[in-house]
């Protein structure tokens, strides 16, 4: 592969993981910078960016407590894209309704639409016929088709399907890489058993639970907190959820320095995993590079351009601009002319809110370190999730493997895209939230729920409904902590 011709960050190893991530690249260019100039903290926060003849234009942030670790994150993200991408591209669909392949392989080597959560109001007719690929059934190693869709990262991984017969928008949830599959495999579903866990309880449905740090070993987390209260910044850790007996944690932050870049003031950090310091760790790591990644991915290119190289700005040139959601786009525009206190003033209502406080002490957890190794949290992964399917599709690349992880029944972008199942029906109800309800519709702007049969058994036999209407005003100008622009997007389509 050609590399950069701007010097990379320093490594510590002639063949670190990051630079096998990036070996296993496409031919093509590829480079990578820290962005972390943009923000006062001085954490490595890792653009990395490839450009290649007949491949999409990608690029990633990776963040860690060191350059390196930085680095390994933004490689795997761009392997995540780009090796998935190829794989699929290689792939020829099985063009049939859902009925024809019921009769041809049998209802174990067929998903049934309604158990992957569609929207809202979404009509299954089972004589459509539809693209579907082949995933792995990873405890049997069995073959199990899917609606294509749901197999790839991003549009331009189907160029051969029409975009219309999309039961959901393809989107990038449960993809993981890392240099073994048990490690992707184990990224995608952690990835999976995030979302799941937020989404309906933070950002615009926050509940305000903040997490009391009251006892805590690791050492990056507490260095984490120190330099964040010396720089003048209030850390909110909140509490999602603890499904699967896993803290599924997001870290939001108050900060009204007046030297602060207006979009930091909107940073997130999310994980889970089974254990709390270590979704802690992930979640206030990527807070702090959601500081810088924002702005850089958003700010005007006058401020941007002495952070990158001249290279960087060459290939992200070469390219128009992709198409972008329109929503997502002009939700971010009306954003970048709001200054800081502005935008704290969208988040304070409720994503800055503390109704609740629980300690960290008193989370679920494992021993520390018992998961370090990358087979036994998959496995401990596998075991919490005995009730559901996994599906996988397997990317192999030279050095890297890249995973698209499937699991039935976990739920996803219900405020973003009115995805909801029978579980997300419960725990709104559990809420008393107003947004959805059993039986019918009650009135313009809500819509039934797709619901399989074990769903349909779960609610009592009962329909359900969730009000998309009501949905959005509820998201109301809080759009952009959902879907972002692809980078440098809301000011180059502005020129």
């Amino acid at each position: 592969m050609t590399r950069a011709v701007e010097p990379r960050t320093p490594i510590t190893s002639a063949r670190s993981v990051a630079d096998r991530l990036a070996d296993a690249l496409p031919a093509g260019e590829v480079g990578d910078f820290d962005v972390s100039g943009l923000d006062r903290l001085g954490v490595p926060v890792i653009s990395a960016d490839h450009l290649g003849a007949g491949w999409p234009r990608a690029a990633a942030v990776g963040y860690g407590a060191t350059v390196e670790q930085a680095r390994t994150g933004a490689y795997g993200e761009l392997a995540e894209a780009l090796l998935l991408h190829g794989h699929l591209r290689t792939m020829t669909p099985r063009r049939a309704s859902y009925r024809e392949l019921r009769g041809a392989v049998g209802a174990h080597g067929v998903v049934d639409p309604r158990s992957l959560v569609l929207p809202a109001g979404t009509v299954v007719d089972d004589d459509q016929p539809r693209s579907w690929l082949p995933t792995l059934r990873w405890r049997t190693g069995e073959t199990v088709l899917v609606p294509a869709e749901f197999c790839a990262a991003d549009g331009a991984d189907l160029p051969w399907q029409d975009p219309a017969e999309r039961l959901i928008p393809v989107i990038t949830n449960g993809s993981g890489a890392g240099d073994t599959v048990e490690r992707a495999v184990a990224h995608g579903l952690l990835e999976l058993l995030q979302r799941d866990g937020n989404t309906t309880a933070f950002r615009a449905m926050d509940a305000g639970v903040v997490i009391d740090v009251d006892e805590v070993h690791d050492p990056v987390i507490r260095l984490m907190l120190d330099r964040l209260a010396d720089a003048g910044i209030e850390v909110l850790p909140k509490l999602a959820s603890t499904a699967f007996g896993m803290p599924d944690v997001h870290v939001v932050g108050i900060d009204r320095q007046p030297e602060t870049p207006a979009l930091a003031v909107t940073a997130c950090g999310e994980a889970v995993h089974p254990d709390r310091e270590v979704a802690l760790r992930k979640a206030l790591l990527e807070y702090v590079s959601s500081r810088s990644r924002k702005v850089f991915s958003h700010a005007p290119l006058d401020l941007l351009r002495p952070v990158a190289p001249q290279a960087y700005w060459r290939r992200e040139f070469a390219r128009p601009a992709e198409a972008q959601e329109s929503r997502a786009i002009t939700a971010m525009r009306g954003w970048t002319h709001l200054d800081g206190a502005q935008l704290l003033a969208l988040l304070e209502p409720v994503v800055l809110a503390r109704r609740d406080s629980v300690p960290l002490s008193a989370l679920p957890t494992v021993a520390p370190g018992s998961l370090d190794d990358q087979g036994a949290l998959l496995a401990e992964l596998l075991r919490r999730l005995a009730d559901f399917d996994v599906l996988v599709v397997v990317a192999p690349g030279e050095g890297a493997t890249v995973a698209k992880v499937i699991v039935p029944g976990l739920e996803a972008e219900t405020m973003s895209y009115g995805r909801i199942a029978a579980r997300g029906i419960e725990r709104l109800r559990e809420r008393d939230s107003p947004l959805v309800g059993l039986g019918t519709p009650p009135h313009a702007g809500a819509a039934p729920v797709v619901l399989d049969q074990a769903g349909r058994e779960r609610l009592g036999a009962a329909d359900a409904w969730l009000d998309l209407a009501a949905v959005a005003r509820t998201i109301g100008p809080l759009y952009p902590l959902y879907r972002e622009p692809t980078r440098h997007a809301v000011q180059r389509s502005g020129r």
